[in-house]
């Protein structure tokens, strides 16, 4: 992201200028529009609020309200409109009021009517859109007018009381009617995350399944054939039959082999038993490159966490085996406060990327899932770097 693009919008915006250019007439008809507005705003808010809190001791009092606040949001999404397309401020959409009726619904167990209710009344978005409306109209009168009369008798210099106008608009509009800052984004994320989080569970069933079934599975159908067939022979032909024990062992071994292997992928017993220096250092001497691994922990994090870093050092190593062309890695591992930290680097010819095909992108999203950071540096020539950070979490002592 370049310098210019980081500032607020305001500050992208050309500055007045005597001569009246496109932003200046979008500011103008933005000033002219908030008295119809702000009227229509005001009207719909003093009905709707004052006649809900009146009727709130009969039947229809709350839905009434409820209704209203969900009108409110609407409101407050068309000016949110308004001042993208005139005043150039963009301000993420709230997220919506359905996935919060989902929530309720699972974490209260209620159904229906009551939890739609209760989430309506109590949605802070409505309730700071309808304060919004209620303190526009005097502000819609001032600024109505002053640009009128500017225009008439103050146009030369009506570019630059726009834009001190506006400016106050905006400020408005991002105080009132912004998301509510880190809780709305983070309730966007998690529910983002928990989508990520339940496919991502969906596809390690599905490769369980499909290891299972074209691995041990079929080798233990073949064996148990080859056993009943040595069995039928053990008399008529004793040596056949001894030949045909001798390779089911063997095909009882490659079994064995099949389903540690896989029990490895779920989780492997050196993690368990170990902790993750021990299990990382098995990984890397199985790693076509040689790889130093350095785990600085005083203590273990929480079984999730372990298990997640260890099997994202194991596939950034496998992409290390398979397309970094490095003839040395490394593995860092430590503690900073609150955060595992994971460092793997490699001295390959570079140009990872997330969209690569390497499973960057998926590491990426577990990652993400559980609050959690991946930082890809791979320039063309190399050095490749990974930086992945995890929460830190206590480990639960183990039960007896």
């Amino acid at each position: 992201m370049t310098a210019r693009n980081s500032l607020p919008d305001d500050e992208r915006r050309p500055p007045p200028r005597f001569a009246f250019n496109r932003h200046t007439w979008k500011e103008i008809a933005h000033l002219l529009a908030n008295l119809p507005v702000s009227i229509a705003g005001f009207v719909y808010v003093v009905f709707v609020v004052p006649t809900g809190a009146f009727l709130s001791v009969t039947v229809i009092g709350l839905p009434w309200l409820a209704l209203g606040l969900s009108g409110a949001r609407l409101l407050g999404k068309a000016e949110r409109a308004r001042a993208r397309a005139l005043l150039g401020v963009r301000i993420d959409e709230p997220s919506p009021l359905r996935g919060r009726r989902r929530r309720e619904r699972r974490d209260r167990g209620s159904e229906g009517f009551f939890s739609w209710l209760w989430t309506g009344l109590k949605d802070p978005v409505a309730w700071r859109t309808t304060l919004y409306e209620f303190i526009r109209l005097p502000w819609g009168i001032l600024t109505f007018t002053i640009t009128t009369v500017s225009l008439f008798v103050l146009w030369p210099v009506l570019p630059f009381i726009a834009r001190g106008l506006t400016n106050v608009d905006r400020a408005m509009v991002r105080g009132l009617l912004s998301p509510s800052d880190e809780l709305e984004s983070r309730i966007a994320e998690l529910e983002s995350d928990r989508g990520v989080v339940v496919d991502t569970a969906a596809a390690d069933l599905r490769r369980i399944e499909r290891d299972l079934h074209d691995g041990a599975q079929a080798r233990l159908v073949a064996l148990a054939m080859g056993l009943g067939l040595a069995k039928e022979k053990l008399l008529e032909d004793p040596e056949t039959a001894a030949s045909m024990v001798d390779e089911a062992h063997g095909e009882v071994k490659l079994a064995l082999q099949e389903l540690r292997d896989l029990a490895r992928g779920i989780h492997p017993a050196v993690l368990t038993d170990r902790g993750l220096d021990a299990a990382l250092s098995s990984v890397a001497s199985r790693c076509t490159v040689p790889v130093k691994v350095e785990v600085e922990l005083d203590q273990r994090p929480a079984a999730a966490i372990e298990g997640i870093a260890y099997f994202t050092v194991s596939e950034l190593l496998q992409n290390v085996s398979k397309h970094s062309g490095a003839s040395m890695a490394g593995v860092e591992v430590w503690r900073a406060e609150d955060r595992l930290l994971i460092q793997v680097e490699d001295n390959g010819r570079g140009g990872a990327r997330l969209d690569g095909g390497t499973g960057m992108a998926g590491l990426a999203e577990r990652l993400g899932a559980v609050d959690g950071l991946f930082v890809l540096d791979s320039p063309e020539g190399g050095p490749t770097i990974v930086t992945a950070e995890l929460p830190w979490r206590e480990r639960e002592p183990a039960r007896e």
